[in-house]
C-alpha cells in the first residue's frame, strides 16, 4: 500500500493493487473517509489496463507549483501548489501505463498517461471504457444533476446540461432520466465536502459523466451516448502515443474550501504565452430575447437595446436568433457602426447545428466547416462585431469536442469572444481559450420564463449553483429580472435578483432586464448596476448551504461587493463577518419589509454585520 499526502498532509490517498491486480485508491481528509476503496484503470481496444497489472515503481516527484492569471473569474492571480506522485504500471502484455496523482491542500487530481516505451507512435489507440470510480460512504449526501437522454427535448436539442439538481439525496439515488449524472457533483459526509469534476478534454478525448455502478456501490466515469457525435465523427477517445487523459479532480474540505477552489483551472491546459487577450473585455450586455423573445429581434428594437446598454454603461448588446433575416447582414453592419458610436459592441447569435437536431433558428450551419466558419468570422471582424453566441450543440462525443476546439481556435484568429449555449460544461476551457467568456450549461433564466414550475424551483436552484456548476467554470445564467416576467409569477424578490450578477460568475453577464423595467427601479439601483464589474480580483465565501442560502464577497479594484440570496420561504437573520473589508462606510440595497421594492441604507463594516433576508429575498452591499 502506497500513501500519498498533500502539502499540509491533511489529505491522504492510499493506492495499491487488489488481489486481482487491479489498481485502487482511497481518499481520506483528516479523520474522515471521503472515498472508500475505489477503482482505477482503463480498457483500451488493444489492451487491458485494469486487470492483471503489475506495479513497477512509484516515484515521489515532489512539489509542483503554478502561478497564472485569468482574464475573468472569481480570482485573477492564482497560485497552485501540489505534491506529485506517479505510479508506473504494466499490463500482462508488457504495455506501460502511468497514473499521475497531484494532491493540493484543497483536493486530489489524477490522470492516466500512456508513454511510448517501444510502442508504435503512429497507430491510433482507442479507449473503450474507463474503470475509474468514486465510492462515497453510504451515509453521504449528494447534490446531483441528471444527464439528459440524447436527442430528446425541444427539437431533439438534448443534452445541454439544463436539468435541476437533486438536493441532498442518498448516493445510490437512481437517475430519474436513466443516463447518469453530469459534473460537477457535490457530496457531503458530516462536515467534509467533495466536488467531483474533470478538466478540459482535448481533441483526442470525449467529455465524460458519472453513472452509479450498483455492484460497486460507486459512481463510474462513463462515456457519452452513441448519438452525441458530429455527423460522421467518432465517439470514443482515440490518439496515437504518447497520450494523456483529462485530469479527474475532487475538491475536498469544508464548504468554504469547495466554494473557493480553483482546481478546475489549476489543472487545465494553459493558453500559449503569446495568446492575444487585448480584445477580451469582460462586462455586461443588454439582451432583448430574455423577456421579449423572437419578436424583439428587429432593427428598431435592437437599436433601443443598444441605447439601453449605452445608458447603463454596459459594453455589449446581444442580438439573438434569426437576425440574418429579420435584420439582415447589411443592417447589422449599420447597427454595429451605430453601437460603436455609442460605446457599445454587438454579440451575434448562431445555431451550431448540423443534422444532430431539428432546431429551426438561424443563422444555421455557417460554422460547420473550417472554410465557411472562417468566412463568416471574417465578415464579423470587418463589421466590428465583438463576439458570437453559439447555440444547440450535440453532445460530448470526441468529434463534438473537436468541433468546440475548432470554433474556439478560429474565433481567436478573428478576435471574437465566444459564448456557448445548449452546451457542455466548460471544464476549464476558459484558461486554454481566454476569449471563451462564458457558457450556459445550466437551467438558467430562460427556463423560468417558459414554465411556472421552473420559477417555483428557482430560489433553491440558484442557491445550489454557487457550490456546484459555477465553482470552477463561468456560467451564463442570464440573470436579473427586477420587474415582471410575462405570464409567470416570479417567486424571488427584487433583492434576490439584484444579487445574482455578483453571485454568478460569467465573463460577459447578459442581463435579462429590459430598459422599460430598468426605468421603474430607483436611481441608486441603476447607479449600482452601471458600475458593476464581471471580472473579479478575489472572492470569499462568507456563509451558506446549497439549496438554502448563499453569501459571497467579491473584490474589484478598491471596491468590495457582498451579495446574498435566500433559497427558502422563511425569513433569515444572518450575522456576517465583514472584518476583512477595510472601509469606513458602505451601503446595502435589499428588499423593503413588504418585499415589494428596494431599500438602501449605509453600512459600517465590523466583525459582525446583521442582515435580514426576506423569504426568497436577497441583498447587495458595496464598500
Amino acid at each position: 500500500m502506497e500513501v500519498f499526502t498533500g502539502p499540509d498532509q491533511n489529505i491522504r490517498v492510499e493506492f495499491g493493487l487488489s488481489k486481482a491486480d487491479s489498481p485502487f485508491y482511497r481518499v481520506i481528509y483528516g479523520d474522515s473517509i471521503v472515498l472508500d476503496t475505489s477503482r482505477l484503470g482503463v480498457i483500451r481496444e488493444d489492451g487491458d489496463f485494469y486487470n492483471g497489472l503489475s506495479l513497477r515503481s512509484v516515484t515521489d516527484e515532489g512539489q509542483v507549483e503554478d502561478h497564472y492569471q485569468l482574464v475573468y473569474g472569481k480570482e485573477k492571480d492564482i497560485s497552485y501548489k501540489a505534491h506529485r506522485y506517479v505510479a508506473h504500471l504494466e499490463n500482462k502484455d508488457g504495455k506501460p501505463m502511468d497514473i499521475e496523482f497531484q494532491l493540493s491542500d484543497d483536493g486530489v487530481a489524477f490522470r492516466y498517461y500512456f508513454p511510448v516505451n517501444g510502442e508504435d507512435t503512429k497507430t491510433v489507440k482507442k479507449i473503450t471504457e474507463e474503470k475509474t470510480t468514486y465510492r462515497f460512504p453510504p451515509e453521504s449526501r449528494a447534490w446531483l444533476q441528471p444527464m439528459a437522454k440524447a436527442k430528446t427535448g425541444w427539437e431533439r436539442s438534448n443534452p445541454s446540461y439544463e436539468e435541476n439538481y437533486l438536493a441532498e439525496v442518498s448516493p445510490d439515488t437512481p437517475s430519474p432520466i436513466g443516463e447518469g449524472w453530469v459534473y460537477p457533483a457535490l457530496f457531503r459526509n458530516g462536515n467534509t465536502w467533495a466536488l467531483v469534476s474533470e478538466t478540459a478534454p482535448e481533441r483526442s478525448f470525449c467529455a465524460t459523466r458519472l453513472r452509479y455502478h450498483e455492484e460497486e456501490k460507486a459512481y463510474q466515469v462513463s462515456f457519452p451516448q452513441e448519438e452525441e457525435v458530429f455527423p460522421g465523427g467518432g465517439l470514443l477517445p482515440e490518439s496515437s502515443l504518447p497520450w494523456y487523459t483529462p485530469w479527474r479532480i475532487i475538491a475536498i474540505g469544508d464548504l468554504e474550501t469547495i466554494a473557493q477552489s480553483t482546481l478546475g483551472t489549476d489543472l487545465a491546459k494553459p493558453a500559449p504565452e503569446d495568446t492575444d487577450t487585448s480584445f477580451i473585455k469582460p462586462g455586461a450586455a443588454s439582451w432583448s430575447w430574455a423577456l421579449l423573445k423572437d419578436e424583439s429581434i428587429t432593427y428598431d428594437i435592437q437599436k433601443e437595446f443598444i441605447d439601453y446598454a449605452s445608458e447603463m454603461q454596459w459594453p455589449y448588446c446581444l442580438v439573438d436568433v434569426n437576425w440574418d433575416t429579420t435584420i439582415g447582414y447589411d443592417s447589422i453592419a449599420e447597427l454595429s457602426g451605430y453601437a460603436q458610436e455609442k460605446g457599445v459592441k454587438l454579440i451575434l447569435w448562431y445555431n451550431s447545428a448540423g443534422s444532430w437536431n431539428t432546431t429551426p433558428y438561424h443563422p444555421r450551419n455557417q460554422l460547420l466547416t473550417a472554410e465557411s466558419r472562417q468566412e463568416e468570422f471574417r465578415k464579423l471582424r470587418d463589421m466590428g462585431i465583438a463576439g458570437i453566441k453559439v447555440d444547440f450543440f450535440g453532445g460530448d462525443g470526441r468529434s463534438m469536442i473537436a468541433y468546440y476546439h475548432d470554433i474556439f481556435k478560429d474565433a481567436a484568429e478573428y478576435r471574437l469572444m465566444v459564448n456557448c449555449h445548449g452546451t457542455t460544461l466548460p471544464r476549464g476551457w476558459q484558461r486554454t481559450y481566454p476569449h471563451l467568456v462564458t457558457m450556459e450549461s445550466v437551467k438558467g433564466f430562460e427556463f423560468i420564463t417558459f414554465d411556472q414550475k421552473n420559477a417555483d424551483l428557482a430560489p433553491e436552484h440558484c442557491t445550489i449553483l454557487p457550490f456546484t456548476r459555477n465553482v470552477f467554470d463561468p456560467m451564463d445564467f442570464t440573470p436579473m429580472s427586477l420587474t415582471e416576467i410575462p405570464g409567470i409569477d416570479r417567486k424571488t424578490t427584487k433583492g434576490f435578483e439584484l444579487a445574482l450578477p455578483v453571485l454568478f460568475l460569467s465573463g460577459v453577464q447578459h442581463m435579462a432586464e429590459t430598459a422599460e423595467g430598468m426605468s421603474q427601479v430607483p436611481d441608486y439601483v441603476k447607479g449600482y448596476l452601471k458600475a458593476l464589474p464581471t471580472d473579479w480580483e478575489t472572492s470569499r465565501f462568507i456563509d451558506g448551504y446549497p439549496g438554502k442560502y448563499a453569501v459571497f464577497a467579491r473584490k474589484k479594484g478598491e471596491d468590495w461587493y457582498v451579495c446574498g440570496i435566500n433559497g427558502e420561504d422563511s425569513e433569515k437573520e444572518l450575522d456576517l463577518d465583514l472584518s476583512f473589508i477595510h472601509a469606513d462606510v458602505g451601503y446595502m440595497i435589499t428588499d423593503d419589509k413588504e418585499a415589494q421594492g428596494f431599500t438602501k441604507s449605509d453600512l459600517f463594516p465590523s466583525e459582525k454585520v446583521s442582515v435580514i433576508m426576506q423569504p426568497y429575498g436577497g441583498f447587495v452591499m458595496k464598500f
